[in-house]
Parts: structure tokens; C-alpha cells; sequence
């Protein structure tokens, strides 16, 4: 087992925990939490591409910040207008 692998099952439990409070609770924690998985899910992308020595993952990294932002602020739409 390399660093990137030890590194990436480290963050798995973070995750998880981003994705729990992101399914149910409040509209507050629901919106912290999936900026919070937003932002772990860039990094095990990122010690993934490191990982398997494929850079072609880090496109999906970079993909995903850009994508990050227009989302939440979506998110954000919803919850002030139909919640």
C-alpha cells in the first residue's frame, strides 16, 4: 500500500460522513454537508490520479471544482424557493 492509497482510504470516512448528513437533516446541515463531500471528493480524485499514475483523473478533478460552485449555488436556489 502506497501513501496516495493510505491517504485516499483516510478520507473515505469523511466522505461517508458528508454523504450521511447530506441525505437527511437539516436544509442548513444538508447544504454544508454537500459542499463538504464536494470538496473531499476533489481530493480522493486528485490522490487518485497520484495513485494510479493516470493524469486523465485530474481532468475529472478539475471538472468537478468548476462544476462545484454553479451546483451549490443551485442548491441554494431550491432550498431558499421550495423549502
Amino acid at each position: 500500500m502506497t501513501i496516495w492509497t493510505a491517504a485516499i482510504l483516510a478520507l473515505l470516512p469523511p466522505f461517508a460522513l458528508a454523504v450521511a448528513l447530506a441525505w437527511s437533516g437539516t436544509p442548513g446541515r444538508r447544504f454544508a454537508a454537500y459542499q463538504l463531500a464536494g470538496s473531499v471528493t476533489v481530493l480522493i480524485l486528485t490522490l487518485l490520479a497520484f495513485a494510479t499514475d493516470q493524469a486523465s483523473i485530474t481532468d475529472l478533478a478539475l471538472t468537478l471544482v468548476l462544476l462545484n460552485l454553479p451546483g451549490t449555488m443551485l442548491f441554494a436556489v431550491v432550498l431558499e424557493r421550495w423549502i
